[in-house]
């Protein structure tokens, strides 16, 4: 009798472990993508102490798409959750940034001042390829990752007009033009041959028509969707980061008297999404 009911529950014990480690968080795709990324609570790592690591630059400016989870393993280490057993098609990491003037993270026990930490998660496709990537900010709750992108010596400027991305006022995928494809692949191909690669930072920006947070989610997500386009074209997600700037950085000021369609035209300027690189290498 006990051996019976020693065997039932250890079955259902292991019932439920699988149905666990066959769980994943978000609604991925075949293809490696999902639409909404869903992170683990950010100090409940189960490896390193729950503190995560610091990646280096080199190690973030080789994650790209096509990766295997070996590949990923020698780049990053394992991931940082507990990810299950079976059929595991996300990874997870806790990544901390040394930024000076950052205050202790209050949620973090062993943290200190002056680091950014976010969390970075891996999506793979059906056949284990790593094809999706995404940062999440965790302290400070505004920060934009990977932190640590400065203005310097070798920083390159890249401005491609948002009309020649996107159909007027859209924002994803499907509506970018061919015009903004033939940009965005000669940036593509123009990065992949850098010398050494430090960060990429995507920048969105609209007009000033509209109200102030429409435009800034406008300006975030073509910032986002420029950033999942360039990594299906090779370029590093690791080092890759988007802010959007809705209407605060105008560029052309045009009178609000003229026709609507005139207006629209004069402002045409200020819908752009600037990339700023600094690596060693040549964009123009």
């Amino acid at each position: 009798m006990k051996v019976t009911t020693f065997f039932k529950t250890t079955l259902s014990v292991l019932a439920l472990s699988t149905l666990t480690a066959c769980a994943t968080k978000s609604n991925v795709k075949s293809d490696g993508t999902t639409d909404e990324p869903v992170f683990p609570e950010p100090y409940s790592l189960t490896f390193n102490n729950d503190r995560g690591t610091f990646p280096t630059t080199d190690e973030l400016s080789q994650v790209k798409a096509g990766l295997t989870k070996d590949d990923l393993y020698k780049l990053l280490g394992r991931p940082h959750y507990d990810e299950g057993l079976f059929g595991v098609r996300e990874w997870d990491y806790l990544f901390h940034f040394h930024t000076p003037g950052v205050p202790a993270d209050p949620d973090n026990k062993a943290g200190v001042a002056d680091v950014t930490t976010c969390q970075f998660k891996v999506i793979f496709d059906k056949d284990k390829f790593a094809r999706s990537f995404f940062w999440k900010p965790v302290f400070p709750k505004d920060a934009i990752c990977p932190a640590g992108h400065k203005s310097g010596p070798n920083t390159q400027r890249y401005t491609i007009d948002a009309d020649a991305l996107f159909a007027f006022d859209k924002s994803g995928n499907s509506d970018i033009n061919p015009a903004g494809k033939a940009k965005l692949d000669d940036f593509a191909e123009k990065v992949r041959k850098f010398d050494s690669l430090h960060s990429i930072r995507i920048e969105g920006h609209t007009d000033r028509l509209g109200g102030a947070a429409y435009n800034q989610k406008l300006s975030e997500k073509r910032a986002e969707t420029v950033r999942r386009y360039l990594i299906s074209k090779g370029v590093p997600a690791g080092v890759m980061s988007v802010v959007g700037y809705g209407k605060t950085r105008q560029v052309k000021e045009c009178a609000s008297s003229l026709p609507r369609n005139q207006l629209i035209e004069c402002l045409h300027p200020n819908r752009r999404v600037e990339i700023e690189v600094d690596g060693s290498g040549k964009l123009n």
